[in-house]
């Protein structure tokens, strides 16, 4: 009972790390500096080890994976993916 309870006590004073997503579309991509605008004017700096799609140009819609840490804002950025336009996919599976 009482290791229960100092997990639990040490969990909350950690702070959670949640993770979270979010989607938009390339304004621009510097990969010298790491750094990708969207369209809706918010700038990301990447990690510089962060695999990023080796084509990726203005218009492209995006997937961006990171970590919210609460209070403490934004944590480690986890991937950047394209997302195939739903035209696209159509095609693919004959539509």
């Amino acid at each position: 009972m009482r290791f229960t309870l100092i997990a639990a006590l040490a969990a909350l004073v950690a702070g959670p790390v949640l993770a979270d997503q979010t989607t938009g579309t390339v304004h621009s991509w510097t990969p010298a500096t790491h750094t990708l605008v969207l369209t809706d004017k918010t700038v990301w700096t990447l990690p510089a080890d962060l695999v990023v799609p080796v084509d990726l140009a203005t218009g492209d819609r995006i997937d961006i994976a990171f970590q919210w840490k609460g209070d403490d804002g934004l944590g480690a950025i986890q991937s950047v993916a394209r997302v195939a336009p739903a035209d696209a996919a159509a095609k693919r599976s004959g539509i």
